[in-house]
């Protein structure tokens, strides 16, 4: 997996989140995520999305960690906004979430099928704050938000490439 230290602006974005855990979604009966995925394309959230900012660009963002990857977050997912500003009722059902500027250690998955590449991606991050991976290139995580961002490069799902920023300081 390709990494690089990367700083992103703030990032509005407006769709759905749970509440969950990693140890909840890996358990068919109990998790979350792959549902609200699911109603957010079966049910063209996107189109009810005032202000795009780049239509068909989809973020799955993790935030509001309990502790680290280990604790409860919420799991939001939805499109980047222009500007809430420009936004006088958000639709009902839609949520808000802004994603504050920072530095990221973004990695660029290897083509692959979905969703296997992002959980494969996921457990060699985890993997190395298990290592101190982090630490000893001086990078810690901050437990803020990180995201996933599904763009062109997924339209052939058997082939996608996802990019996933994790939030650092150091």
């Amino acid at each position: 997996m390709q990494q690089e230290l990367v700083v992103q602006p703030e990032i509005k974005l407006m769709g759905l989140s749970v509440r969950t855990r990693n140890q909840d979604e890996f358990n068919p009966e109990t998790a979350k995520i792959g549902k609200l995925f699911g109603q957010f394309l079966s049910q063209n959230i996107s189109n009810q999305i005032p202000h795009r900012k780049n239509p068909g660009v989809i973020f799955s963002t993790y935030t509001n960690y309990e502790s680290d990857y280990q604790g409860a977050y919420t799991y939001f997912i939805g499109e980047e906004v222009s500007d809430f500003g420009n936004i006088s009722n958000t639709p009902e059902g839609l949520e808000k979430l802004m994603i504050p500027a920072s530095r990221y250690l973004k990695f660029t998955t290897s083509p692959g099928k979905l969703p296997d590449i992002v959980i494969s991606a996921w457990q060699e991050i985890w993997g190395m704050a298990e290592s101190q991976y982090l630490k000893n290139i001086n990078l810690e995580r901050i437990y803020q938000a990180d995201f996933e961002i599904y763009d062109h490069r997924c339209a052939d799902s058997s082939q996608a490439i996802v990019d996933i920023y994790l939030g650092v300081k150091g």
